[in-house]
């Protein structure tokens, strides 16, 4: 039996690009090993692997499903190797994906884009969460719930998101009826892990509640999945049968193979799936009502639990016990945050900044950071929309795309990077607006995710808001979160509440408003607000436009 003071866990966070494990300890959440393993396909965005003839469209995201596995094979043994741990005191191991990333399965939980048959077919793979090409079913899929009046809708703020479980299904069912009807289980990557670590599958209550419309104990009927499409009728009762299992459970322990994959012995417990946004929670102390926490790396996901229930314009879904148990977790977000930043470094940046940042042995992020600091508030002349991949929140419309008002020929890399974070922050204030607008008090942000590194970026953000940054005391959030849940299914705390009280951690007061900036942003941000309202909320359709223009254009 394992010495409860030598009692340790294993965290690991599925990102988009890598997947992450760290060795925490049990007794006071210290983390003393973790290790990092990147994908090898990456983002399929361009076409399938090694098969370079097999383009994909445009708004197709996808990954391979070997590259989870690989993460298990390669990161868990090297963070135990970094953390000298002995494995016999691993009593626990956790994951955290990201939402909602699914992908189609044969009834033994194997992937069809294993199977030789379906290779070559975009629709077998893993569509990541960031794959928008369901937009046009997504509408349909709302659409239909408001003209039917389905009262389910109104958890997810009357929009559903193409990023999501039905629509994603949808694009399946009609794009490739083969393959769907070959597809036994739609499963998420987060509940697919779990089963090749344990054996058992079960769905959880996180993502099933916010991305699959897992409401008050059911799926949306199969009436309404045949008004969608006739063939579509048995969604619920064909692809999506498995217990649902409440986050902070035990979904069973480590096979013998997932064992010897990750070093580990086969009486290690596995707690139930869960996302990497709403898994940060319980570490950055948000476990009571008010407690918002923005999540900020390629996108920013932004959740919170309260003890009341409301209709939130656009939010991602509302969920009880979603986050915590005994309280409604809600859930938003903005698509692209760091995705913003990375695109306009790779293709607005000229080499003479590239070469200046090599010459003080910087990052061109810190190069462009560092100039951008220097500005006042203003002095860029710009204002931009951070829609480059759509808005998830409150307009939920992957169609729209990015903006940049007021660029003329002085107009310098540092004033559009600026502006682009301005952007962000921006989105980050309606989204908080939003909620306290519908009675959903905010009263507290705590950050975490890979920007909350970057200084300029959060003092932006405490500006912009004109609320204090509490900092999560971690570089790695959704990876402790995992493990704190992994403490919980294994018995070593009673409930998560317990567990972030003795494990999680967090700088009060990180960043601070300054009102001087906080007033010039007001202005700024009336701004952003009126061409959120044109392009976005009153009609204007021209992204929509450009967008089929390109589909055409590229077909």
């Amino acid at each position: 039996m394992t010495d409860e003071s030598r009692a340790l866990v294993v965290g690991i966070d599925f990102g988009t690009l890598s997947g992450r494990a760290v060795v925490v300890r049990v007794r006071d959440g210290a983390e003393i090993g973790s290790a990092v393993h990147a994908y090898a396909h990456g983002v399929l965005d361009r076409h399938l692997p090694d098969r370079p003839d097999r383009a994909l469209p445009p708004d197709w995201a996808l990954q391979a499903p070997g590259d989870y596995i690989e993460v298990l094979k390669t990161a868990v043994p090297a963070a135990l190797e970094a953390a000298g741990a002995d494995p016999a005191d691993v009593i626990g191991v956790a994951t955290d994906f990201t939402a909602c990333t699914v992908l189609p399965t044969t009834d033994d939980g194997t992937p069809l884009s294993d199977l030789a048959d379906f290779a070559d077919r975009p629709h077998a793979y893993v569509k990541l969460w960031k794959h928008h090409a369901a937009q046009p079913q997504a509408d349909r899929v709302t659409g239909l719930a408001a003209k039917r009046g389905e009262p389910w809708l109104r958890r997810f703020g009357g929009l559903i998101s193409s990023e999501w479980e039905i629509a994603k299904a949808l694009q399946v069912l009609e794009e490739d009826p083969e393959l769907w009807a070959a597809t036994r289980h739609w499963v998420e990557a987060a509940d697919w892990i779990v089963w090749q670590m344990t054996g058992v599958y079960v769905r959880n209550a996180c993502t099933a509640g916010y991305k699959g419309q897992f409401v008050d104990g059911s799926y949306p009927s199969a009436a309404y999945f045949a008004d969608l499409n006739p063939a579509f009728a048995d969604f619920a009762e064909t692809r999506l049968d498995a217990p649902i299992g409440q986050l902070g459970t035990a979904a069973g322990t480590l096979t013998e193979q997932a064992a010897q994959w990750m070093g580990l012995h086969t009486g290690v417990v596995v707690a139930v799936g869960n996302v990497d946004a709403h898994v940060s929670a319980p570490p950055a102390h948000a476990v009571e009502p008010g407690r918002m926490v923005a999540i900020m790396g390629t996108s920013t996901c932004h959740v919170m639990s309260s003890d009341v229930l409301r209709e939130v314009p656009g939010m991602c879904g509302v969920v009880e016990g979603g986050i915590v148990p005994g309280l409604w977790g809600y859930e938003a977000g903005q698509s692209g945050v760091g995705d913003i930043f990375g695109w306009f470094v790779d293709n607005c940046v000229p080499a003479s900044y590239r070469d200046l940042a090599a010459s003080k042995n910087l990052d061109i992020h810190d190069l462009l950071t560092e100039l951008a600091a220097a500005q006042p508030v203003g002095a860029h002349g710009l204002i931009a929309l951070d829609w480059h991949s759509g808005n998830r929140s409150p307009l939920v419309d992957h169609e729209l795309s990015g903006v940049f008002i007021g660029q003329t020929l002085a107009t310098t890399p540092e004033d559009g990077y600026r502006a682009l974070i301005e952007a962000t922050a921006f989105g980050t204030r309606l989204i908080i607006e939003t909620f306290r607008n519908s009675g959903v008090p905010v009263e507290e942000l705590i950050v975490t995710g890979g920007l909350q590194k970057n200084p300029l970026v959060m003092q932006i953000y405490a500006d912009v808001t004109r609320m204090p940054l509490h900092v999560l005391d971690s570089d790695q959030g959704p990876a402790l979160g995992s493990a704190l849940h992994a403490a919980v299914a294994a018995g070593a705390y009673p409930d998560i509440r317990a567990a972030a009280a003795a494990m999680g951690r967090v700088i009060r007061d990180g960043w601070v408003p300054d009102e001087a900036a906080a007033e010039r942003y007001d202005a700024l941000y009336a701004e952003y607000i009126g061409l959120v309202d044109y392009f976005g909320r009153h009609g204007n359709d021209v992204m929509r436009r450009l967008r089929k223009i390109r589909r055409e254009a590229l077909s």
